[in-house]
């Protein structure tokens, strides 16, 4: 592993082969396995995708955003510059947490956990032994639907899931590239990590789709921050999830930046 990884205490890395699914590189696999944290704004991408393509949500519908969202007692406010209101494409470069509280109400009872399901998500990977399962409680009220979809509340999975998870994505862009919800999402993510919220993620100099995360624990305020992606972006090869135990979702893609330019780039 790379300096980054190193010098950042507490540091999973997971780094999949697309086509395999066969694990190439890790770091605290073990720990890997076994943390359960909340996975923040990871999720966004993986409902937009699947709403967007039975369509369920209209990519083009636009959503505006003040900044200040607070969903039960939790402040949600967003950190993107002050826009316009955000089309689906927009909205995932950005993160608006307002967008996908939006797209939340749209959910019926039972949705949510059928949508993660299907990405593999919820289950075992295969990948190390001794591996946690994800928890996850079916929102009853509409703020759960909006506190479980932006990954904060309801809902907790390990690196490994999460890699899985980005895995199923990037196969579902791949096998359907010329539909609205590849466009829209393949856009979103590769534009995040170019000038968008995850724009750390390229500092390495690899093009890449990415998507970072921040949540806070059961029992802690501190943040835990995330970075999932697939590099390089022309034809994904490999799927890197990062977690940092303490940090934020930006800190996690600075360390798949500098990972992704000694492991990606090798297989363009």
């Amino acid at each position: 592993m790379t300096n980054a990884a190193v010098e950042t205490p507490g540091v999973r890395i997971v780094v999949l082969d697309l086509a395999s699914g066969h694990l190439l590189a890790s770091r605290e696999l073990g720990n890997a396995a076994r943390t359960l944290a909340a996975p923040g704004s990871t999720l966004k991408p993986l409902i937009l995708y699947q709403l967007v393509a039975a369509r369920r949500w209209d990519p083009a519908a636009r959503v505006a955003c003040d900044r200040k969202l607070v969903i039960g007692g939790h402040r949600l406010a967003c950190t993107h510059p002050p826009a316009p209101p955000f089309d689906a494409r927009e909205a995932l470069t950005w993160s608006c947490n307002s967008y996908f509280a939006a797209v939340a109400r749209t959910l019926a009872p039972g949705d949510l956990g059928l949508l993660l399901r299907s990405t593999g998500l919820l289950s075992a990977t295969g990948l190390a032994p001794s591996e946690a399962i994800a928890e996850f409680h079916e929102p009853q009220t509409m703020e759960g639907k909006q506190l479980a979809l932006l990954g904060v509340e309801g809902v907790r999975v390990t690196p490994l899931e999460l890699a899985a998870a980005y895995r199923w994505l990037a196969l579902e862009l791949a096998t359907h590239p010329d539909t609205d919800a590849a466009q829209v999402v393949h856009d979103g993510l590769a534009n995040s990590a170019s000038f968008g919220m995850a724009d750390a993620a390229s500092l390495g100099g690899v093009s890449i789709l990415g998507k970072t995360g921040t949540a806070e624990g059961v029992a802690s305020s501190q943040s835990h921050g995330w970075f999932a992606g697939l590099a390089p972006v022309r034809k994904p090869k490999v799927v890197i999830v990062v977690y940092l135990p303490v940090g934020r979702g930006a800190d996690a893609a600075r360390v798949a930046g500098e990972i992704l330019a000694h492991v990606a780039l090798e297989r363009q």
